[in-house]
């Protein structure tokens, strides 16, 4: 039979724990749920303005590190995207999809300067609002290989120059900026035999052309142009 003696004991036991209880509950109140974030602003310009070209994906270009620079369209076109933009179209856009692609159209080429562009399937828009932060995929071609093929099309960079050729069998040469000795030998309908290092991802394959040559055994480096000289000075007055 409990004595009174325990009884106080069992008591104060009780009120001990019903206190450190409730000071536990006071000090951890619930965590607030973070904010809710605001829709993401608007575009400042209307891109739909633009002039606006509608076709199919064929494939994609790529840059010598393997960053996604344009599109190929079914009907020869081509789309000129910005390197940075490469990780958004590689989520967005499908080979095989209908596009249309806002931006600037070259007078006398079949190329286009993207502004923004629109999977029909997805219904995901890309803009270019500048450079910003992005994924690169910072890969490097192996050993220098020859490659070879006949040329599809000429590539060309944003301001028309021409940079680089996609052979038939989906294959992308870059060449070096200002390599235009070599611009003879990218025709449509050539076979030309490039050597480089390749890279190959999940968009293609591409050759950092360091020589190129319409035989295997008559490869030529691609070296930049030496620069102009310089002009006449200007009369004294």
């Amino acid at each position: 039979m409990p004595t009174l003696r325990n009884v106080g004991l069992l008591a104060g036991a009780a009120l001990l724990v019903i206190q450190a209880t409730s000071h536990a509950q006071v000090a951890s109140p619930p965590v607030p749920p973070p904010p809710a974030q605001g829709p993401a602003p608007a575009p400042l310009y209307d891109v739909t303005q633009l002039p606006a070209v509608r076709g199919v994906v064929r494939q994609f270009t790529q840059t010598p590190r393997g960053d996604i620079d344009g599109l190929i369209l079914a009907d020869g076109t081509e789309v000129k995207t910005p390197p940075h933009l490469s990780s958004e179209i590689a989520y967005a856009i499908r080979p095989g999809n209908t596009v249309i692609v806002h931006g600037l159209r070259a007078a006398a080429l079949p190329l286009v300067r993207a502004i923004s562009i629109t999977d029909e399937a997805t219904k995901i828009t890309i803009s270019d609002d500048g450079p910003g932060p992005g994924r690169r995929l910072d890969a490097a071609g192996g050993a220098p290989t020859v490659s070879s093929g006949r040329v599809r099309m000429p590539l060309h960079g944003p301001e028309g120059q021409v940079d680089g050729a996609l052979l038939e069998d989906g294959t992308v040469l870059r060449l070096p900026p200002d390599a235009y000795r070599a611009v003879t030998e990218l025709k449509p309908g050539q076979t030309v035999f490039a050597e480089g290092p390749v890279l190959t991802t999940a968009f293609g394959r591409v050759v950092e052309v360091s020589a190129m040559g319409t035989t295997p055994d008559r490869l030529e480096p691609i070296v930049p142009l030496p620069p102009a000289p310089p002009g006449p000075p200007p009369p004294r007055p």
